[in-house]
């Protein structure tokens, strides 16, 4: 049977970790691994067994070779993949223990992928045979190049028939609201899926969340389902996913979400986990692409939400950006089984 393409497009980073909990640098070791949003997306997508490529520059050195080779050990192809640019994109990971919060120091600027030309990638030719396209708002905060190329990529996907999904991933370390919505807005006729949590509803759109506090796992379900019953109709977007994140502290969270579908006006809420975290990096890009796939797979509404937030959990239990689980475990802890129980 022939694997369905999916496409994603965005920036990869060169990860550095201090090990552990410690603090950065605490001792003079950094642990180095790749990671970025769109990048974390593809190889959840390439581990579920799907045909992912994924798209961006890379500088033409041995650190630049290196993130390829680490692409490609995960099933990815970077056939697509521009080289240029000087450097790549840098971020530190310090991880958090009970009150004390995770943090993220970033050094991307002037980064390979921030000089990318609108017309440096072919989007025609990358996206033919494309079933969906992926992207996140974190790219075209990149500046005035990553985002003409996502608006062209966009476009480009609806044009060639692909299923579109954007994770608006608001990141205020990267620039403000009003710039984050003069860019972002404009972006959502090209989308049929939009995932987001309360955060980037309010900072990339302007979309307040009312009585929503995350701090005290104060979740106003009525407020999410009017904030999304608005995109749609305002928007023309089809579906809006809302991760919903409780944290109880950087060791504790739970964990669900929401998926309102506008052609039936129906919104679905998934189980909550209550997750004892080891790495919450790319917790959100996991379950985008568990919602991809599902979607992808023929599974109902209910059911791609059940596997994406399931598929979540899991990234979350696993150091480093990457989720490197099999679609059989995720349906596992979808179907119900949460003992944890060693597997004989």
């Amino acid at each position: 049977m022939t694997r369905k393409k999916t496409v994603t497009f965005g920036e990869l980073l060169l990860r550095l970790s201090s090990p552990g909990y410690e603090r950065m640098l605490q001792s003079p070791i950094l642990n180095a691994t790749f990671g970025g949003g769109e990048a974390n997306v593809a190889v959840s997508l390439a581990h579920f067994g799907l045909d992912s490529t994924f798209v961006t520059r890379l500088p033409a050195h041995a650190i630049g070779d290196a993130a390829l080779r680490a692409l490609r050990a995960e099933g990815i192809c970077v056939d697509c993949v521009e080289r240029g640019g000087e450097r790549l994109g840098i971020y530190f990971a310090e991880t958090g223990a009970s009150q004390r919060a995770s943090s993220v120091i970033y050094d991307r600027a002037h980064s390979a992928i921030t000089e990318i030309e609108r017309e440096t990638i072919r989007w025609p030719e990358v996206l033919r045979g494309a079933a969906w396209f992926h992207t996140s708002g974190i790219t075209p905060a990149l500046g005035a190049g990553p985002a003409d190329c996502t608006r062209a990529a966009l476009a480009a996907a609806r044009e060639a028939g692909a299923t579109v999904s954007l994770d608006l991933n608001y990141r205020r370390k990267l620039w403000s609201e009003a710039d984050a919505q003069r860019v972002i807005r404009p972006l959502l006729q090209y989308v049929h899926l939009l995932i987001a949590n309360e955060e980037d509803l309010q900072s990339t759109l302007g979309v307040a969340i009312p009585h929503a506090d995350v701090t005290k796992a104060k979740l106003d379900i009525d407020a999410y389902r009017g904030a999304a019953e608005r995109l749609c109709a305002d928007a023309g977007v089809a579906q809006v996913a809302i991760t919903l994140r409780e944290s109880i502290s950087a060791s504790e969270n739970g964990w669900s979400a929401l998926l309102y579908d506008g052609p039936t006006q129906r919104l679905y809420r998934g189980p909550r986990y209550v997750l004892r975290l080891v790495d919450r990096i790319g917790g959100g890009d996991s379950f985008a692409a568990g919602l991809i796939f599902g979607i992808l797979e023929g599974q109902s509404p209910e059911h791609a939400l059940r596997f994406a937030i399931a598929a979540s959990a899991l990234k979350q239990t696993i150091p480093g950006d990457f989720n490197r689980v099999t679609v059989e475990e995720v349906k596992r802890l979808a179907a119900g089984d949460e003992s944890g129980r060693v597997q004989r």
